[in-house]
């Protein structure tokens, strides 16, 4: 019996619960097209050339501070006495905080049965991995030895030597570790049943053999996407109190000492906020511009842009919150150092870094009670690569600002940055956006099945067959047959897995 295509029509993408999240008239076959055309071109577009050569040569940028770092030792940065941190520790809990939004995204809107995070969460997820292996080379090379880094893991030795768990160095390595592992594997969960897309429509041997292997044999039968629900749902929960824990752990290298500046209890949940906040500017900072160039707009739409401009305001209304109460505790205190650390960053020598900060960070995105605003490109554009500047100056407040004015006048100092710590920092850059490059021209930038799933239940709508409440199509839903294309990621709704790819 000849098949049918579900489609959405332009008039029919505007659902009263989803709103306008697939525009233009879509089938599951357009949607293959669209997203899997951009892996298996063989012609990359020479905007994606110039950017992954500039970036790589960023990376050789960065190897070859790596390689003197190691020849000379850390005393190429900046760092000295009493500023012990610098720009390494500054970039790692920036980088860190970057990697929040994809597991936000993933995880959290996940658990939430939020649709509109299928546009974005697997370009989201790669951006965490990214994040996180360009966050870790700081605290390695900061050791000053880090080929004796698996010091800080407790392995069985002769020697009897354990790690200190006491510290928060220690707390960092587990924590940053375990993100990094579960997220990487929720990664690549998702990515198997649009893997199995890539293998039944690549026309290369090459391509079909690596993306065969990387399917892991999946078929699209019931039992596969039973299997693989119900892993990822774990993965999805164990993901999620890492959200809130790792950069709670983060936070625990400042909080637990008695610096001024750093000694604060507002600490874990502002940088969780200002994590998110960050992370969801760097999204908007990359999927912009990804967005024009591949003729994205109909999958990624103005209501994606509106919801992530939404979560930018509101967490960076708690980040400016936290900033406020910074000053008031200092002020309310009536110790004596809390207030100077108030007053040093009013009146000090880096006054005009935090003024910066206050700005970038609380003025700039005040734009985003606009609704226009929260739908313009090029405003948003403007208003993520503020927030970018913004956090990474909050770091720099919190760190070199707190520990070159302690207790003592006479062991105060200045914190300057060399040539080297801001060749480490482009070189890093360099490494996230050349891996963030090839990974959209080797994966699958936008999941495939869960965008034909959100296109299922719009379509089942249209026709008033609607979906039940825990988001699977109704009897009268999957009367509608789907197209042959559809093998191996077919959504799974009601009984359109019955006739899913596994041969039949």
């Amino acid at each position: 019996m000849e098949s049918k295509t579900t489609a959405l029509k332009p008039e029919t993408a505007e659902d009263p619960a989803e709103g306008r999240l697939i525009e233009g008239n879509q089938t599951y076959k357009s949607l293959d097209e669209t997203i899997g055309s951009i892996v298996l071109s063989t012609k990359p577009p020479r905007a994606w050339i110039v950017v992954v050569g500039l970036a790589f040569l960023l990376v050789n940028m960065l190897l070859t501070t790596i390689g003197y770092l190691l020849y000379k030792g850390v005393g190429i940065w900046g760092i000295n006495i009493p500023s012990g941190w610098g720009q390494d520790i500054i970039n790692f809990v920036w980088w860190i905080g970057i990697g929040h939004a994809g597991t936000l995204i993933s995880a959290i809107l996940l658990l939430m049965r939020q649709q509109w995070r299928n546009s974005i969460n697997r370009f989201a997820e790669a951006m965490t991995i990214f994040a996180v292996v360009c966050a870790g080379l700081y605290p390695l090379l900061h050791t000053g030895r880090p080929w004796l880094a698996y010091w800080m893991f407790p392995y069985p030795n002769v020697l009897g030597m354990w790690p200190q768990f006491r510290s928060p160095l220690i707390w960092d390595v587990f924590a940053v570790s375990t993100y990094m592992t579960v997220s990487a594997l929720f990664w690549f969960i998702g990515l198997i049943p649009d893997f199995a897309t890539l293998r039944d429509r690549a026309r290369s041997r090459i391509a079909q053999v690596a993306y065969g292997a990387l399917a892991l044999g999946w078929t699209g039968s019931a039992k596969h996407w039973f299997r693989y629900e119900t892993a990822y749902l774990i993965l999805a929960g164990l993901s999620t109190p890492l959200v809130l824990s790792v950069h709670t752990i983060v936070s625990f290298d400042f909080a637990v000492s008695l610096v001024p500046g750093f000694h604060a209890t507002i600490f874990p949940p502002y940088f969780v906020a200002g994590a998110v906040f960050a992370g969801f500017a760097m999204v908007l900072t990359l999927a912009l511009p990804i967005r024009a160039l591949y003729g994205l707009k109909h999958l990624i739409t103005e209501k994606h842009l509106d919801w992530m401009a939404k979560i930018m305001l509101t967490t960076g209304l708690i980040v400016f919150y936290g900033y406020m109460t910074e000053l008031f505790y200092g002020w309310y205190s009536a110790n004596k150092y809390e207030q100077f650390l108030v007053y040093n960053r009013l009146y000090g020598p880096y006054n005009y870094l935090y003024y910066a900060l206050l700005f970038c960070n609380g003025v700039a995105p005040q734009i985003l009670w606009w609704n226009k605003a929260r739908r313009h490109v090029i405003t948003l554009f403007i208003v993520s690569m503020f927030i970018n500047v913004g956090m990474w100056l909050e770091r720099f407040v919190i760190i070199p600002m707190s520990l070159t004015r302690d207790f003592l006048p006479s062991s105060w100092g200045y914190y300057t940055p060399t040539e080297w710590d801001w060749s480490m920092f482009l070189g890093t850059i360099g490494l996230f956006l050349f891996l963030m490059f090839m990974f959209i021209k080797f994966v699958p930038m936008i999941n495939i099945f869960e965008m034909k799933d959100l296109l299922h239940k719009l379509a089942g709508d249209h026709h008033g067959n609607g979906h039940d409440g825990n988001g699977h199509g109704t009897a009268a839903a999957a009367a509608h047959p789907v197209p042959a294309t559809v093998t191996a990621a077919q959504p799974h709704n009601g009984a359109e897995q019955n006739r899913s790819g596994d041969g039949r």
